[in-house]
């Protein structure tokens, strides 16, 4: 089996990774870079040039960018199941949200936590269009089943239940039912109560600051 490496920091989008990794079962390393000259380190930008985590090593091949790792490592662990089959019209669905989330929804929520202006004037230049529509376009995104794929528990479920977690929890997302009841059955699972207790465990001590 080809090593695999979790370069992370417990505040950040690693998180996402550390789950999925934990729900796929498999053997990891992690390695935790703190933010700041750690993360700009020659060494790291080798890997990263943005300087920034989540980043995975497996073997020699690396991946940067939540979304594209959640893809990669589903794929590369096809029979945990964390991924309608190719040939599976399921398959649509998990790509559709997985890279709504990481583009559309990303976008609307930051420009929510900034202040940024989404109006009638430009959103037809944005990617995540006015911030009500890309919060109606997700919410169907849970209307078929207790997953985005149905009846199937997929990676598109670790990145986007994650991604409405963070974003009700520092209010740049509506505490929708939908989305609320969606992301406590996520939070039930096994694996993401691990993978928590696992980054909960890194965070700095309060005490010690």
């Amino acid at each position: 089996m080809k090593p695999l490496t979790l370069y992370t920091n417990p505040q950040s989008r690693g998180r996402i990774i550390r789950w999925l990794l934990e729900e796929l079962n498999v053997a990891y390393e992690v390695k935790v870079l703190q933010y700041g000259p750690e993360m700009k380190s020659a060494e790291f930008l080798a890997l990263n040039p943005m300087g920034k985590v989540p980043v995975i090593t497996h073997g020699d091949v690396v991946v940067t960018e939540a979304a594209a790792i959640c893809a990669y490592l589903a794929d590369q662990f096809a029979d945990k199941q964390l991924a309608p089959a190719p040939n599976s019209p399921k398959r649509a669905n998990y790509y559709r949200w997985l890279f709504f989330a990481a583009g559309p929804l990303e976008m609307a929520t930051t420009a929510k936590a900034y202040n940024w202006r989404l109006d009638a004037d430009n959103a037809a230049a944005a990617g995540c269009g006015l911030y009500q529509d890309t919060l109606n376009a997700l919410e169907t995104a849970l209307t078929n089943g207790p997953y985005i794929c149905g009846e199937q528990f997929t990676a598109a479920d670790v990145y986007v239940g994650s991604h409405i977690e963070w974003g009700m929890m520092f209010d740049t997302l509506e505490k929708r039912p939908a989305f609320t009841e969606y992301v406590q059955r996520l939070q039930a699972r096994e694996a993401a109560i691990k993978a928590n207790q696992l980054d909960d465990a890194l965070l700095p001590d309060p005490a010690k600051a």
